[in-house]
């Protein structure tokens, strides 16, 4: 697979996809042959990949240097920009809630190329967020996922209020609600209760709607684990 910028070539990206879109149905086998033969092809050249249990000690290291304010602003430099110029490859993927008081490269204390992000409002799993973490595993070798929820967000409060929103808004909040009805109240804040539901229920989505990833965590190759951020602590909380 050829490279341009840390990125698969065009070429090669666009035959992967219609690989992976190609569904049969004049014959005996799925879809899900199709993509076992897909994911074989897919060979991340990562020269030094990072284990999920590293990854995840390396985030909540640096969220503890966040939370004490003993940030260290690790690979910021010119120098670290001019040498990951021509590749990437982040130690481990984010998928975090668009709300402009959660930005992960901040929450973790990391830099330039550590970590591969993917935020939308409600940290809601869809098909081009799918695509986007199967691309930053499959391809770029980062072993780690972290679905990152956060205190007080606003999607989900949306979610529980049940009422009609304008325009599109109205898509993420019901990517939302599925989860609402598995929300176990074990705190005072039914809110909170919701937001961790809707945490667990976007993870357990992820790796359904994915044979890719499924595969990988098969074949003990990544993880996916489920987070909490406070926004009024700064303290980012493993969801087990």
């Amino acid at each position: 697979m050829s490279r341009i910028n840390g990125f698969v070539g065009r070429r090669d990206f666009l035959k992967l996809a219609s690989v992976l879109s190609i569904t049969v149905t004049a014959f005996g086998h799925s879809l899900w042959s199709t993509e076992q033969a897909a994911v074989a092809g897919v060979h991340p050249d990562n020269p030094n990949p990072v284990s999920p249990n590293e990854a995840i000690k390396r985030l909540l290291d640096g969220n503890q240097r966040f939370l004490h304010q003993k940030r260290k602003y690790p690979d910021q430099s010119l120098e670290h920009l001019q040498l990951i110029a021509k590749a990437q490859y982040p130690f481990a993927s984010i998928l975090g809630c668009a709300d402009s008081r959660v930005p992960a490269e901040i929450v973790f204390d990391q830099g330039l190329g550590d970590l591969f992000v993917v935020r939308v409002a409600g940290n809601v799993v869809s098909d081009t967020i799918i695509g986007s973490l199967e691309y930053s595993t499959a391809v770029l070798g980062s072993q780690l996922i972290v679905i990152l929820g956060h205190r007080r967000c606003g999607a989900v409060a949306e979610a529980i209020k049940n009422e009609p929103l304008p325009g599109r808004i109205s898509l993420i909040i019901e990517g939302i609600k599925p989860s609402l009805a598995r929300a176990k109240l074990t705190t005072d804040d039914t809110t909170q209760d919701a937001v961790i539901a809707n945490i667990q229920y976007q993870a357990e989505k992820l790796q359904e709607s994915s044979t890719i990833l499924a595969k990988l965590i098969t074949e003990g190759k990544l993880q996916i684990v489920s987070a909490c951020y406070d926004i009024e602590t700064g303290k980012v909380t493993v969801i087990t």
